[in-house]
């Protein structure tokens, strides 16, 4: 019995090309941006969650004898490889518990935003006419509020902890989602498709999910991941003012404004937690940069 297996034509492979997974992993494993943004969030994030394995020591123990230690870099000990605190408390630990406090309300405080704006920008720009009028109209009350300011004044009205945080960023930082949807969606509801699925006689819904979602939902990532990075910033000016996360949870913002009365002395106290704050952003926009070229139209061909 003859073997009937034949391997593929290598001349009709070149002629028809590459497939669609082989162009999606040249774009993805070719954007130098999208490999170090993923790589680094991603470390951060496995250092979040085995933080109580990772940690050698506990970040909220205080042993005043060993307080204001140096670094190993600068003549400590590897007991204390980053140094300790004002309070004896290791500060390699208060670091890496306190990634889970900042990717938490990065990434609640993002969904939260991003689900308001996202309804909003996407039915303004869908429907239009009255409904786009009044979705403007709230766009522009919500750009007039600063919002620093503003969040100072809620969170001084109603105390400071991880949940009014969440919710307060949350609340505020929808106003991006909703111009770009709105304006992604006013560009799309126009395409040909989308006059097709209406003629067909599909819903609303279906209309909206099927047909325009996917088409805005790269320029929707890329906001997702600056509101991201927004939201952990403000987090790190509410704790840095004291109105943020309170004492004793270990949060980058609240490290730096603990650490700056003894800037002089020990710059250090400042320098790793800002260290840290400044690479956690830019994986995060590196990583949506990246999301966004590799999801755009125009590079799937």
């Amino acid at each position: 019995m003859t073997d009937t297996f034949q391997s593929p034509d290598p001349l009709l492979a070149e002629i028809t090309g590459p497939t669609p997974g082989q162009r999606l992993r040249r774009r993805v494993f070719g954007h130098q941006g999208l490999i170090f943004g993923a790589s680094v969030l991603g470390l951060l994030v496995l250092v979040a969650i085995f933080a109580p394995l990772l940690a050698p020591h506990d970040p909220y123990a205080q042993d005043l004898m060993n307080r204001m230690k140096p670094p190993v870099f600068l003549d400590g000990t590897w007991d204390h490889p980053l140094g300790t605190d004002h309070l004896g408390r290791d500060y390699l630990s208060r670091l890496i518990y306190g990634a889970r406090v900042s990717l938490l309300i990065g990434t609640v405080a993002a969904l939260i935003s991003g689900t308001i704006g996202t309804i909003i920008g996407v039915s303004a720009g869908y429907f239009g006419g009255r409904v786009d009028a009044v979705a403007t109209f709230l766009i522009n009350v919500r750009l007039a509020l600063p919002v620093v300011l503003v969040a100072l004044a809620v969170v001084a009205l109603l105390g400071g902890s991880l949940q009014v945080v969440i919710c307060v960023l949350g609340l505020l930082l929808w106003d991006r989602f909703a111009v770009v949807m709105r304006t992604s969606t006013l560009q799309v509801r126009k395409r040909d498709y989308v006059t097709a699925a209406r003629a067909i006689g599909a819903s609303t819904t279906r209309v909206i999910l099927s047909e325009i979602m996917p088409n805005i939902v790269n320029n929707l990532i890329v906001v997702i991941t600056l509101e991201m990075a927004h939201a952990i910033l403000l987090e790190a000016v509410l704790s840095f003012l004291g109105l943020g996360v309170q004492p004793p949870t270990p949060s980058w913002g609240l490290m730096v404004s603990e650490g700056k009365n003894m800037m002089l002395f020990e710059p250090w106290l400042v320098l790793i937690p800002g260290a840290i704050l400044f690479v956690l952003v830019l994986a995060i926009n590196l990583l949506g940069d990246g999301l966004r070229d590799v999801t755009a139209p125009e590079s799937r061909g």
